[in-house]
């Protein structure tokens, strides 16, 4: 076998993982269900909350997933999606200092309205 003479920087002994390090934070997850504009002032709520529970976090990611037969539901019954979708993503934008605004996934499958899943670490 032939040995390549770059130091690699590896070493045969098993290093030492910090504690912390090794500890797996599970994400915060909620779910929301009734009308749309209720639904999204709850979240925005419910976000600033955690936000403000959480204090001085290194990283945030947020998840809003839309359940896509519980909002043909609420169209079908003559809710509207705007303005309000809009303006809860400018207050998002505006108010939180999140990196980004919150990824949005649909889901096809029959759930509440809106679940909001926050992953972080410290």
């Amino acid at each position: 076998m032939r040995r390549s003479a770059r130091n690699t920087g590896l070493s045969s002994q098993p290093r030492q993982r910090d504690a912390s390090a090794s500890e797996t934070i599970e994400p915060l997850v909620w779910t929301f269900d009734g009308a749309i504009a209720l639904c999204l002032a709850d979240m925005e709520d419910t976000l600033r909350r955690a936000i403000v529970q959480l204090g001085d976090i290194a990283a945030i990611a947020v998840l809003i997933e839309v359940s896509l037969p519980a909002l043909k539901r609420r169209v079908d019954a003559g809710e509207a999606i705007q303005p309000a979708w809009g303006q809860f993503l400018e207050r998002l934008s505006s108010r939180y200092g999140l990196p980004a605004l919150p990824r949005v996934r649909p889901v096809r499958n029959a759930a509440p309205l809106a679940t909001l899943v926050i992953a972080y670490r410290s």
